[in-house]
């Protein structure tokens, strides 16, 4: 009995001197970022950001209409400007980025020259904190 009062004294004292690691609570990051959208957009989708724990980027895919200007917004975990948020028509070439001469903004507007599958694409620099939201908004040209 002593033996197994010792281990478990034990177990427990391993357990709380493990490192934190805060949670990533994409929902409220999503809803941060719904309410940045510009005015005059329509709201579309919010997309969650979680590269935890070793993932280089995070993609989704959406149909967007020609003669529609589209807007997304970035809310991050740590506000470190860390995640570079960039959008691919269906030849995978760049339409727009949030990076601009090497810095990152919170959002891009753009307009949709062609109806069709777009990539939003989210990647990581400099950082271990991969926890964002995303949101989508439209309005018509």
């Amino acid at each position: 009995m002593k033996k197994l009062s010792a281990i478990v004294t034990f177990l427990i004292l391993i357990i709380n001197f493990q490192p934190g690691f805060s949670q990533c609570n994409t929902d409220e990051l999503c809803n941060t970022c719904t309410s940045k959208l510009a005015p005059g957009y329509s709201f579309l989708k919010t997309y969650k950001i979680n590269g935890e724990p070793d993932l280089s980027k995070v993609e989704y895919s959406y149909v967007f209409t020609k003669g529609t200007q589209y807007m997304l917004t970035l809310c991050e975990q740590t506000n470190a400007n860390a995640i570079t948020m960039s959008v691919f028509d269906s030849k995978r070439n760049k339409v727009a980025s949030n990076k601009i001469n090497g810095s990152i903004v919170a959002a891009i507007a753009f307009p949709c020259n062609a109806t069709g599958i777009y990539y939003i694409q989210y990647t990581f620099e400099g950082t271990n904190t991969r926890c964002g939201g995303s949101g989508l908004g439209f309005k018509r040209l």
